[in-house]
C-alpha cells in the first residue's frame, strides 16, 4: 500500500470517528434515580396552637393590633375567648420533607420539622394528604418517625452510608420554599463532620443545594438508595451557600429501631469533657503530632472514672478505632454497645495505656453551673511572669463551682503569655504543666519554676466546662 492510500484511510477513519454520536458515559444518570425515588418522597406540614400570651393581638383578617391595657383590649379579649374554636390554630404551613420507609406507612423526617406540632399532615406524591401520628423522636440526632394509616405505599430503598466516599455523586429531593419534589445534585464534600451542639451525629457534608423545606428529605446515591436525611446548612444569609449537612442513614435507622423497640433512644456514655489537641498542646504532652481527644474533665462516678481515665489523658483509640480528633469520639461512644467492656487507649505522660471501659446510658442533659455573681476579690497581689493575678477560692465559690480543693481564680490579666494563650478573668486554674495547683502561693511557685521557651498545658475550669490551654513561656 502506497503512502497516498494510507493517508486516504487515515482521513476516512477520522471522518467516521467525528460523525459518531458523542455519549457522556462518565456523567451520572440522575433521571432514572428521580423516576425511581420520587414516589417515596413526601411533603410535611404541621399545625400548632396559637400562643395566648403577648402584648398585642390580631384576632382575624385586617383587624388592627391593640396593645395590652388599651380601651379596646378587653373587648377583643372577650371576643377571642368566645370564638376560640375559630381562631385557636394557625393555618398549616409547609415545613419540610420526608420519605416512606415501609409499605404500611412509616415515614422518616427530622425532629425539628415536627417539633411542637399539634397536627402533622403528610402530602404524598399522588396529592393525597394524610394525618400522621408521631411514633417517636430523638432531638439529639434530629430524627423523627411518623406513621400513616395507609397500605401499599411506595418505599424508598435503603443504602449504606458507611460506604460513601468523598467525591461521590449524590442528589437530594425535597420541598425547598414549598416547591415540591425539587431535585438538586452535587458531591460528597466530607464525612464525619461534627457541628456545635450535635456531637452525636457524624454528618455527611455535601455541596448539594439545600434550602428551607428540604429538611427531612432523602440524600441519594446513584443507585437510588437513601444514604442520609438532609438536616442543616451553613449559611450567613439564610439560603444555600455550598455547605449542606446530612444525617447518615445508618445512624438514623439505628434510632428508628430503638424507637420502635423501646420507645426511646439510648446512647453510650463515657463521662468525659474533651477537646482537640493542638500542635502546642501535643508538644506539652510529649506527643509527636496532634491527634486524639484530650480529656479536660472526668465526671464523678462515670464509666471513665471507674475505668481509670484521668484529666490530661489523650484518647487515641476507642474500641479498636482510631480517634483522629475530639469530634470523632462522641459518635463512636454513642453507638457502642453497653453490654461488655470496650478497650480505650490513652496517651498518659507520653506512654500509651489501655483501659477496659464499661459504658453506661447517656444521662439527661443538665444545665451548667454558672460562674457569674462570684464574690468580689481584692486585687492586692503582684503580677507574676505570666502577667496575671490570682487568688484562692473562697468556700462559697468552691460550693458554687463544685471544686472541693485546689485551684486559683484569675482576677486580672495584662498583655503577656497568659492572655495570648486565651486565659480569661474568672478562669479557675486547676493544673499547670501537668501539676495540680494547691493554692495561690503554690501556683506562684509553679510559675517561677516553668521552663522558658517551652509550651506548657494549663487546665482551667469555666462555666462552659474544663479546657486545656497551651501557654508559651517566654
Amino acid at each position: 500500500m502506497n503512502c497516498s492510500n494510507v493517508n486516504r484511510w487515515v482521513l476516512v477513519f477520522f471522518i467516521v470517528a467525528l460523525s459518531l454520536p458523542v455519549t457522556a458515559a462518565t456523567l451520572p444518570d440522575f433521571v432514572s434515580v428521580v423516576d425511581k425515588v420520587s414516589p417515596s418522597v413526601v411533603n410535611i406540614s404541621t399545625t400548632q396552637k396559637k400562643e395566648k400570651k403577648g402584648a398585642t393581638r390580631r384576632p382575624h383578617g385586617n383587624m388592627p393590633y391593640y396593645p395590652e391595657g388599651s380601651p379596646f383590649d378587653d373587648f377583643f379579649k372577650r371576643f377571642l375567648e368566645n370564638n376560640e374554636h375559630k381562631f385557636n390554630r394557625r393555618a398549616p404551613q409547609s415545613l419540610g420533607s420526608g420519605f416512606i420507609i415501609s409499605e404500611d406507612g412509616y415515614v422518616l423526617t427530622n425532629y425539628h420539622v415536627i417539633k411542637d406540632a399539634d397536627e402533622i399532615v403528610v402530602r404524598l406524591s399522588d396529592r393525597r394528604e394524610l394525618l400522621a401520628k408521631l411514633v417517636g423522636s430523638d432531638e439529639r440526632s434530629d430524627v423523627a418517625l411518623l406513621k400513616l394509616d395507609a397500605e401499599n405505599l411506595p418505599v424508598i430503598q435503603m443504602g449504606d452510608s458507611d460506604k460513601l466516599r468523598v467525591g461521590e455523586w449524590v442528589l437530594a429531593i425535597g420541598s425547598p420554599f414549598d416547591f415540591e419534589h425539587t431535585v438538586t445534585a452535587g458531591i460528597v464534600s466530607a464525612l464525619s463532620r461534627s457541628l456545635p451542639r450535635d456531637n452525636y451525629v457524624p454528618f455527611i457534608q455535601t455541596d448539594v443545594a439545600i434550602n428551607p423545606g428540604n429538611s427531612g428529605g432523602p440524600l441519594l446515591n446513584l443507585k437510588g438508595e437513601v444514604v442520609g436525611i438532609n438536616a442543616q446548612i451553613y449559611s450567613r444569609t439564610g439560603g444555600f451557600m455550598g455547605l449542606s449537612f446530612t444525617i447518615p442513614i445508618s445512624l438514623a435507622m439505628d434510632v428508628v429501631e430503638q424507637i420502635r423497640t423501646n420507645g426511646h433512644v439510648v446512647r453510650g456514655w463515657l463521662g468525659v469533657f474533651i477537646q482537640d489537641v493542638t500542635r502546642e498542646l501535643a508538644e506539652s504532652f510529649g506527643m509527636s503530632r496532634p491527634e486524639g481527644a484530650l480529656v479536660s474533665r472526668v465526671i464523678e462516678d462515670s464509666p471513665a472514672e471507674k475505668a481509670g481515665v484521668k484529666v490530661g489523658d489523650v484518647i487515641v483509640e476507642f474500641n479498636g478505632r482510631l480517634v483522629v480528633s475530639s469530634s470523632a469520639l462522641p459518635p463512636m461512644v454513642g453507638i457502642t454497645s453497653m453490654d461488655k467492656p470496650v478497650p480505650v487507649v490513652v496517651v498518659r505522660e507520653g506512654v500509651r495505656v489501655t483501659l477496659d471501659t464499661l459504658l453506661e446510658a447517656l444521662p439527661e442533659e443538665k444545665e451548667n453551673d454558672s460562674f457569674s455573681h462570684l464574690d468580689q476579690i481584692p486585687e492586692n497581689v503582684e503580677l507574676n511572669r505570666l502577667k496575671i493575678k490570682v487568688k484562692d477560692l473562697t468556700e462559697k465559690q468552691r460550693e458554687k463551682l463544685h471544686i472541693a480543693k485546689g485551684g486559683v481564680i484569675v482576677i486580672d490579666l495584662n498583655p503577656g503569655p497568659a492572655l495570648d494563650s486565651g486565659l480569661l478573668p474568672e478562669d479557675i486554674i486547676m493544673k499547670i504543666d501537668n501539676k495540680k495547683v494547691k493554692d495561690a502561693e503554690h501556683f506562684e511557685q509553679l510559675v517561677e519554676a516553668l521552663p522558658s521557651g517551652k509550651n506548657v498545658a494549663v487546665l482551667v475550669q469555666r462555666k462552659s466546662g474544663a479546657v486545656f490551654l497551651a501557654l508559651k513561656i517566654m
